[in-house]
């Protein structure tokens, strides 16, 4: 799943984006299709301070959406959806691996027999072919071909501590 080749619409399709994005000084994460349904997937710059707001995705929507009218790229009817990846992002090419080094991920892998399917670690390198994640303390390295699906985990804050709740008023009859 993770080294699919792009189709010729998509390349186009990410062809006719990517300056759109890089004007609104976004990244073009992804660009997919499912059905009637193309997804454009729009990030901040690695490592910016902030995500996506929903102005910005407003007007790239816009701007996309008057590109790909334009220049007609898919044929047929198609839904366009303009999104911000999330906060826990799918990873389905190397270059979102490589921009996710040092965050928690969970993988899960293709049949692999008796072997674990899913790996939950750190995620400490990535290259063209491979990704390694720290698991536990052991590193294991796993081809990209052996993905079946890859996401970042957001780790929300502490929990409420013990006893803060509000106490039940005790009732007697």
């Amino acid at each position: 799943m993770v080294t699919e080749a792009e189709s010729p619409v998509l390349a186009r399709v990410r062809e006719l984006v990517a300056p759109i994005a890089s004007d609104l000084g976004l990244d073009l994460y992804d660009v997919e299709q499912r059905g009637g349904t193309l997804r454009v997937t729009l990030d901040t710059p690695a490592g910016a301070d902030a995500g996506v707001t929903m102005d910005v995705l407003a007007l790239a929507s816009r701007l996309v959406s008057r590109e790909l009218d334009q220049a007609d790229p898919i044929p047929g009817r198609y839904t366009l959806e303009v999104t911000s990846p999330g906060v826990e992002r799918a990873l389905r090419t190397p270059a979102h691996f490589q921009r996710e080094l040092g965050k928690v991920v969970a993988i899960r892998l293709r049949d692999v027999g008796n072997e674990e399917r899913r790996l939950t670690g750190t995620l400490v390198a990535a290259d063209d072919a491979t990704a390694t994640v720290d698991v536990d303390g052991t590193a294991r390295t796993v081809a990209f071909d052996d993905i079946d699906r890859a996401k970042t985990v957001f780790t929300w804050g502490a929990g409420p501590k013990p006893g803060a709740g509000k106490k039940r008023k005790e009732v007697s009859s």
